[in-house]
């Protein structure tokens, strides 16, 4: 399975670094994405990373901020959040895929999702 860490709460302009760890299934097999989700609003990506790690996205929205890694050997994905602001206050997820890329459908295996809260 997957499971977020990591999160809780950073005033704004700090950083925090979260984990996404598999067990169960060798993470150089998948693409890792990274989504975001705020109450009554959809799930959103907002970065991914293949396999190989020769392609990274990130929406405008973090770009530059934000960074993603992944350590196969420990079978575990990153996100280093930067300079964050209320706005990034959500629930956080990693999801594993095939095919990866920045929807959903590319993802076939979902943490449960750690919170994010941004505040002074």
């Amino acid at each position: 399975h997957l499971v977020e860490s990591g999160g809780g709460l950073v005033q704004p302009g700090g950083s925090l670094r979260l984990s996404c760890a598999a067990s169960g299934f060798p993470l150089d097999s998948y693409a890792i994405g990274w989504f975001r989700q705020v109450p009554g609003r959809e799930r959103q990506a907002f970065s991914c990373i293949s396999r190989s790690e020769d392609r990274v996205w990130y929406s405008e929205s973090v770009k530059g901020r934000f960074s993603v890694s992944r350590d196969d050997a420990k079978n575990t994905g990153y996100l280093k959040m930067n300079s964050v602001n209320p706005e990034n206050r959500a629930v956080y997820y990693c999801a594993l895929g095939l095919t990866g890329g920045v929807g959903a459908t590319g993802y076939d295996y979902w943490g449960r999702g750690t919170q994010v809260t941004v505040s002074s």
